[in-house]
C-alpha cells in the first residue's frame, strides 16, 4: 500500500515519506535537451532505480540530484525544502553522496587513504589546529580513522586496506568506491552504475553489499544500472528515461510490463 507517508513492501519493509522530489526538471546543454519536464520522488528507506537505454539522460539526472548541474527548469525539493543552485560539496554536506560511472579514485594512495577522503567534508578543525594536530584535530582524525575501518571491515576488504588502488582489479576499485561513499554516512546514496564491467561473482557480492547498506544502516539508494536482472532484483521503484524524457515509474513489475519501457529496450521508434 502506498500514499503519502509512505508505503510497506512485498518482503514486509517499511518505506517511509519523499526525501527527494524533482519537480519538472529541464536540462539543456546548447542546443542539446538532455532532460526533458520529468518529475519523480525518491521515499525514505527505498532502492530507487533510474534506468534506460544508452544516452538516455540516466547520468545526467544524477548530476542534477547530486548539485553537478543545476537545471535550467525544474525544481529540486530535500526533505520538503525547495533546494537552491548548490555546489556537490554543499549538496555532500547535506547527507548525499556518490559514486561514479568511471572510477574516480586516488591510484597512487592506499585503499585506507582513499576511504578517509571521504570525511573530508565532515572534518571542522581548522588548518593550524591541523598542523599542530592537537586537541580537536587529534580527536576528528582519530574517529575518522575508525568510522573507515569499520566501513572497510563491513565491505570486506581489510586484507587490502594498505593497497594502493593502482594494483587492484577493477571490481575491488568499485567496492573501494562504495566504502569511500559510505564513509561520510550518507543518508542519500547515488550509485552510478555500480555493477558496469564487472563478473557474475563481483556483481553478486556488490547486490549483497548494497542490500546490506539499505538494511542495516537504513540508507536510502538511487541507482543507475544496465543489468536489468539486478535492477528487477534490488529495487523497490524504478523510474524510466529514454531520450531525455519519462516513460516509465512504479514497481519493478508495472515497468516490465510497460509497453513504452519495452518499446525503448527493443529499439521501436518513439512519437
Amino acid at each position: 500500500m502506498k500514499d503519502a507517508e509512505g508505503y510497506v513492501t512485498e518482503d514486509g519493509r517499511t518505506i517511509g515519506g519523499v526525501v527527494m522530489e524533482m519537480r519538472n526538471i529541464t536540462l539543456r546543454f546548447g542546443g542539446v535537451v538532455a532532460i526533458k519536464d520529468i518529475s519523480f520522488d525518491i521515499r525514505e528507506g527505498e532502492i530507487r532505480a533510474i534506468i534506460g537505454p544508452n544516452g538516455a539522460g540516466k547520468s545526467s539526472m544524477l548530476n542534477v540530484i547530486s548539485g553537478f548541474y543545476n537545471p535550467q527548469e525544474g525544481e529540486v525539493w530535500y526533505r520538503g525544502s525547495l533546494r537552491p543552485p548548490m555546489k556537490p560539496y554543499q549538496v555532500a554536506q547535506q547527507g548525499i553522496a556518490r559514486t561514479f560511472q568511471n572510477i574516480a579514485l586516488f591510484e597512487g594512495m592506499t585503499v585506507l587513504d582513499n576511504v578517509m577522503t571521504g570525511r573530508l567534508t565532515q572534518m571542522k578543525a581548522g588548518m593550524f589546529a591541523q598542523a599542530i594536530w592537537k586537541g580537536k584535530a587529534e580527536r576528528e582524525e582519530v574517529e575518522n580513522r575508525e568510522l573507515a575501518e569499520q566501513v572497510i571491515d563491513f565491505l570486506e576488504i581489510q586484507s587490502i586496506r594498505k593497497t594502493p588502488v593502482a594494483r587492484l582489479p577493477y571490481g575491488l576499485k568499485k567496492r573501494v568506491e562504495l566504502a569511500r561513499a559510505l564513509v561520510s554516512q550518507p543518508s542519500l546514496l547515488l550509485l552510478d552504475e555500480p555493477m558496469a564491467g564487472m563478473n557474475v561473482e563481483e556483481k553478486e557480492d556488490m547486490s549483497r553489499f548494497i542490500l546490506s547498506v539499505n538494511d542495516e544502516f537504513g540508507t536510502t539508494i538511487a541507482l543507475i544500472e544496465h543489468d536489468m536482472g539486478v535492477v528487477m532484483d534490488l529495487s523497490d521503484r524504478v523510474v524510466v528515461m529514454d531520450y531525455g524524457k519519462k516513460i516509465g515509474d512504479g514497481t519493478p513489475d508495472e515497468v516490465r510490463n510497460n509497453q513504452d519501457v519495452i518499446d525503448a529496450y527493443l529499439g521501436v521508434a518513439h512519437d
